[in-house]
């Protein structure tokens, strides 16, 4: 009896053999290479209010970018019904103008912002003469029409960029794009945890952004008068304006709206856990939470390690106020000064000194412990991002 070979790659996820099946549909259960791509995360908040300046405020890895074009609330907008809702998506990142440049100079601009590293996007053989095509796909929702613009920008080769364009076509309405990118022959992601692609919905701009004639799917040279070419969103020229935007996958090669694979959603914690390589939040709300151990070194002086997610890269670290201990004499006094040292991928050690008024703190081999204060609504921070 002649022996059959199975794809184990199928066989794994419940897909029988079939002689007439196509396995070659690139990532078929594998997780989204966008991350946090339903807006599920939000560890720095729900709501940001008045914001002039980029940054991630709400849903993690989503950046807002700005520069003098208005002031603006970013919220991680929860969803109950419309397209976007029956497809799954419970959550979405959301921009609302609050006060309005209706006439932007010519260097202003804002766009939401997602940053890869370039050891995830080696799949895309950048750079070789089996270049993929990338394939971006997202649900979007705005109080307005018309044509928005999407910039592909690598960071690996002098800011080469690809640009494409998706119309909204109903107002206040979830509506599903599919937009294709070309391959690009020219130019290496490096291999590395660093800054490699950078993915921009653009928003609103000047003319030194919009002045060009776009080249949509095309790879080339840096030209930023050509990433927002015949964008009409404009979000910034009325505080009525709102954009939103989840379900964020980028697919290897060219699809359509009726060939592109199905979005791959994942649990919550899995969601949390990839997106704490980049930032990581201990919200710790209750009172005196002990944050991290360790030993005393004077009576206004302890050391101790503490332990995190693994990161993408040495993270920055804060805390809250912090109150100090230790096991013999319980809470000796208000934290003053937080330093960091020996910070590694997963753990660092942390001096703190403190105004204690217990004479009898220090003692020798003695444990001591950090905790939150009463007061603290920071905990600890550990801030990895691209």
């Amino acid at each position: 009896m002649p022996f059959t070979t199975i794809d184990l790659t199928k066989a794994v996820t419940g897909v029988l053999p079939d002689s007439n099946a196509n396995y070659s549909t690139p990532r078929p259960n594998a997780q989204n290479l966008i991350i946090n791509s339903d807006m599920a995360v939000a560890q720095r908040g729900t709501s940001a209010t008045g914001k002039t300046t980029s940054d991630i405020y709400t849903c993690d890895r989503m950046k807002l970018t700005i520069d003098s074009i208005g002031t603006y609330t970013v919220a991680q907008e929860s969803q109950t019904s419309g397209n976007a809702f029956a497809n799954g998506f419970a959550n979405a990142w959301r921009v609302d103008c609050t006060t309005a440049d209706a006439s932007p100079s010519a260097s202003d601009q804002m766009n939401m912002q997602y940053n890869f590293e370039g050891q995830d996007l080696q799949l895309f053989k950048k750079g070789t003469a089996n270049a993929e095509k990338f394939t971006l796909a997202f649900w979007v929702k705005s109080n307005k029409t018309g044509t928005g613009n999407i910039q592909l920008k690598d960071k690996d080769n002098s800011n080469r960029q690809c640009t494409q364009s998706y119309t909204i076509s109903s107002a206040n309405t979830w509506e599903h794009k599919v937009c294709v990118f070309g391959a690009d022959t020219t130019g290496a992601f490096d291999d590395d945890n660093a800054k490699s692609l950078i993915i921009n919905w653009w928003l609103g701009s000047g003319t030194d952004y919009s002045s060009g004639t776009a080249n949509h799917g095309v790879w080339e040279a840096q030209d930023n008068t050509k990433v927002n070419s015949g964008g009409t969103l404009n979000i910034n020229d009325n505080t009525a304006n709102d954009w939103s935007i989840t379900g964020i996958q980028l697919e290897v090669g060219e699809y359509t709206s009726s060939t592109i694979p199905p979005f791959q959603h994942e649990s919550y914690g899995d969601n949390l856990l990839r997106c704490h390589r980049y930032f990581e939040h201990r919200g710790y709300t209750a009172a005196n939470q002990q944050v991290f151990t360790g030993q005393t070194i004077s009576s206004v002086k302890m050391t101790g390690p503490i332990f995190y997610n693994v990161k993408r890269a040495s993270p920055t670290i804060t805390m809250g106020n912090a109150i100090c201990g230790n096991q013999h004499n319980g809470v000796a006094g208000t934290v003053t000064t937080k330093s960091t040292a020996q910070i590694g991928l997963d753990t660092a050690r942390f001096d703190v000194t403190h105004n204690a008024s217990n004479a009898n703190f220090a003692i020798t081999q003695g444990m001591a412990y950090v905790q939150l204060d009463n007061t603290t609504i920071d905990g600890l921070k550990f801030d990895s991002e691209l």
